[in-house]
C-alpha cells in the first residue's frame, strides 16, 4: 500500500482528498502546519507528498527543501497560487509537480498516479547510466561527474536521466515535456524547460558556454551527444 503525507490545513479539501486517497487504496496522513509536517516526515517512509504553499506557520517549499536533502520523493504542490515565480521556485527546489486550486480531483489522482509510475519506472531500467564521464546511479538518485557527486534538483535528475537514455537521439521539446511533466504539465513552456537545460549545463559541462554533451539543435529540440 502506497503511503501519502498531505500537508494542507483547509478542512474541506482535506476530507474531500482524504476519501478520495483512501477510497483508491492509499494509506495517508494529514499535516496541518509545517511544525507537523516536520514532526511526521522520516526519510523513505512516504512514496508521495502532497504539500500546500501557504500554511499557518510557513510555507510548504520548506518542507519541500527539507525532504530534497536526503530524499526524492515524488512532490506535488497543491495551491492557491498560480503566479510564475512560485511555479518556476517550486519547481526549481525539487518539486515535481504543481496544481492551482480549484481543481478536479480527478485530475490530482491521475498526477499522483502517474508520478507514482514513474518513480516505479526509474527503480525497474538498469541500476546505473555512464557517458562522457557522467554516472546515474539509478536506484539512489545520485549523478556523479569523474567521481565527484553532484547537486542536481528533481528537474535536473529527470531530465540528464531521460535524455542518457536516449543517447545521440533528438528529443523534441514536446515529448520531453511529455516524459517528464506526462503531457499535463501545462504551467512548462519552452522557457521554463531553457532554464533547466541552461542549469543542467552549468553542472555537467567544461564550458557550459560551448556545451559538448547536452546539446541543443536547433528548431528540431535537445540530444544527449556521446563523445568517443
Amino acid at each position: 500500500m502506497k503511503r501519502i503525507l498531505l500537508l494542507e490545513d483547509d478542512l474541506s479539501l482535506i476530507d474531500g482528498l482524504s476519501y478520495l486517497l483512501k477510497r483508491q487504496g492509499f494509506e495517508l496522513d494529514v499535516a496541518r502546519t509545517i511544525k507537523e509536517a516536520n514532526a511526521v516526515w522520516m526519510d523513505g517512509k512516504y512514496d508521495l507528498l502532497i504539500l500546500d504553499l501557504s500554511l499557518p506557520d510557513g510555507s510548504g517549499f520548506e518542507v519541500c527543501k527539507k525532504v530534497r536533502q536526503v530524499s526524492k520523493v515524488p512532490i506535488i504542490f497543491v495551491t492557491a497560487s498560480d503566479e510564475e515565480i512560485n511555479i518556476v521556485t517550486g519547481l526549481d527546489i525539487g518539486g515535481d509537480d504543481y496544481i492551482t486550486k480549484p481543481f478536479r480531483l480527478g485530475v490530482l489522482l491521475s498526477r499522483i498516479n502517474a508520478l507514482l509510475r514513474r518513480a516505479k519506472n526509474f527503480g525497474e531500467v538498469d541500476t546505473e547510466i555512464k557517458s562522457n564521464g557522467i554516472k546515474v546511479v539509478l536506484l539512489q538518485g545520485q549523478v556523479y561527474k569523474d567521481g565527484e557527486l553532484l547537486d542536481l534538483t528533481t528537474a535536473e535528475y529527470r531530465l540528464l536521466c531521460l535524455l542518457m537514455q536516449n543517447p545521440n537521439i533528438i528529443l523534441s521539446k514536446e515529448k520531453i515535456l511529455d516524459k517528464l511533466w506526462d503531457g499535463d504539465g501545462n504551467y512548462v513552456d519552452d522557457n521554463t524547460l531553457a532554464v533547466y537545460i541552461r542549469r543542467l549545463r552549468m553542472k555537467i559541462e567544461q564550458n557550459p558556454g560551448d556545451p559538448q554533451m547536452l546539446l541543443t539543435i536547433r528548431g528540431m529540440g535537445y540530444k544527449w551527444n556521446v563523445i568517443s
